[in-house]
């Protein structure tokens, strides 16, 4: 990734999103690494849920096996999560001309909760937009990833949502082709190319944004 000028001192906010198993943190902490060497900058590596204090322990609440969660109890936790890491950590961070790599974001919610879990998609999409909407990431990159390679990469489930069954994982996977026909400004990579390859196709797509 080559340094490029910016059109202001403000941060950029960049998504990697996408099935469990389609290397999200594997690149995103590649994109970090080059983007911290190619623009000087502090660039911060967030996931969701997490990165703050109430994140991490909603985290531990949400993945839990021994907790029951229904799938509106399950997209207010997230979307709790998310509202705390804008306001906390992303926000501050691009207003210090900082960078944001962050794993997840609203098209997760909406294939995992509004699709797979059986909700509204508009009802999903507007408590998203209207608690957890600000700041926009100025990009969001959907690792796109068949399922079967997704879960031969992924392995044994870890946590109560990996533990789904297989007719919830192929609604997950549709609920983000789904958002995609929704929000033209996704961008989808090939997450079934070598590494490298995607790692070249992120790099193209946030250079993109950068200049």
């Amino acid at each position: 990734m080559a340094p490029r000028a910016q059109s202001s001192d403000r941060g950029r906010f960049l998504v990697l999103d996408g099935i469990d198993g389609c290397g999200k943190s594997t690149q995103a902490d590649g994109l970090a690494r080059r983007l911290r060497l190619a623009s000087g900058r502090v660039v911060q590596h967030l996931r969701e849920p997490g990165s703050t204090a109430l994140g991490e322990g909603l985290r531990e609440l949400l993945l839990a096996r021994e907790h029951p969660i229904g799938a509106r109890a399950e997209t207010l936790l997230f979307a709790a999560a998310r509202a705390q890491m804008l306001e906390e950590l992303v926000e501050p961070a691009l207003a210090r001309g900082e960078h944001v790599v962050c794993e997840r974001f609203h098209p997760s919610t909406f294939a995992y909760q509004a699709v797979a879990g059986g909700l509204g998609e508009e009802a999903v999409l507007a408590l998203l937009r209207g608690w957890a909407g600000s700041p926009e990431p100025d990009l969001v990159l959907w690792l796109d990833l068949p399922l079967e390679r997704a879960l031969e990469r992924r392995g044994a489930a870890s946590d109560r949502i990996e533990r789904r069954d297989l007719d919830y994982q192929r609604a997950v996977a549709r609920g983000y082709a789904r958002y995609a026909e929704l929000d033209p400004r996704l961008v989808r990579i090939d997450a079934a190319a070598a590494p490298a390859q995607v790692a070249a196709a992120l790099d193209q797509e946030v250079a993109r944004v950068l200049g």
